[in-house]
């Protein structure tokens, strides 16, 4: 048996067109000489994505779903997966297709050196197939290292690598909440804490079912808003 493993977390809702594929996918992308396991955390999916998991992997261990009933929510999901992981080497990826798990090995690789590997559209060889969205997020990713402060380039991406050993010594009642905002926050956290992080390029993928659950207005009015309080808390702390 390996002592190299790690645990793949794999928020869900609504994810039925997807997520058994991508279960699949992701373990196949899995390097020799890892153990593993996938961790399906599904929000209640009214579209029965927790069943469709369950049916296609009835009796393998490594394939571990979780329905979270109650105080729900996509951060808080992530958060229950890092709780609930069994290895200490974690990676996060969204369920629809667009973080490709042909990523996983590079992320795995450099996650021998640092504590936080980050993949990223806006670094140097970095993409995202859908045009808008890239010029869109790009320029709000600038707006966001103005207000915060900081070099990372994609403060929005979710597709990492971390220690789940370090994760845990942060404050997790203040970053797990919310939607994508939440990345931020523990980027954030992390370099407080003199955590390492890297961003590496990777390419962001076309959903390949289903539609997204984001509302652009809503995100961008959010996010503003959850940067703004971070910036006020971090300049706070740094008083203290």
């Amino acid at each position: 048996m390996t002592d190299r493993g790690v645990s793949v977390i794999l928020p869900t809702y609504n994810e039925i067109g997807n997520i058994v594929a991508l279960v699949r996918a992701v373990g196949e992308a899995i390097p020799p000489g890892w153990d593993y396991e996938i961790l399906v955390i599904d929000d209640n999916s009214p579209d029965g994505t927790f069943a469709a998991v369950q049916r296609a992997y009835p009796d393998d261990p490594r394939v571990v779903t979780m329905l979270r009933t109650e105080d729900r929510g996509f951060a808080k999901s992530i958060r229950a997966g890092i709780e609930r992981a069994k290895f200490d080497r974690i990676i996060i990826m969204d369920s629809d297709f667009t973080h490709d798990p042909v990523e996983i090995p590079r992320l795995l690789h450099i996650g021998e050196i640092f504590d936080i590997v980050s993949g990223s559209r806006f670094c140097a060889g970095g993409r995202m197939e859908d045009v808008g969205h890239y010029t869109t997020s790009m320029l709000y990713n600038w707006m966001l290292r103005l207000v915060l402060r900081t070099q990372v380039q994609d403060n929005l991406g979710g597709f990492f690598t971390a220690r789940r050993s370090a994760l845990m010594k942060l404050p997790l009642d203040k970053i797990f909440y919310g939607y994508g905002d939440y990345y931020f926050r523990l980027l954030h956290y992390a370099q407080w804490k003199r955590m390492t992080i890297v961003e590496i390029p990777a390419a962001y993928m076309l959903r390949t079912a289903g539609k997204s659950k984001s509302n652009a207005l809503r995100m961008v009015m959010n996010y503003s808003i959850a940067a703004i309080r971070l910036r006020t808390t971090l300049s706070r702390e740094s008083r203290d």
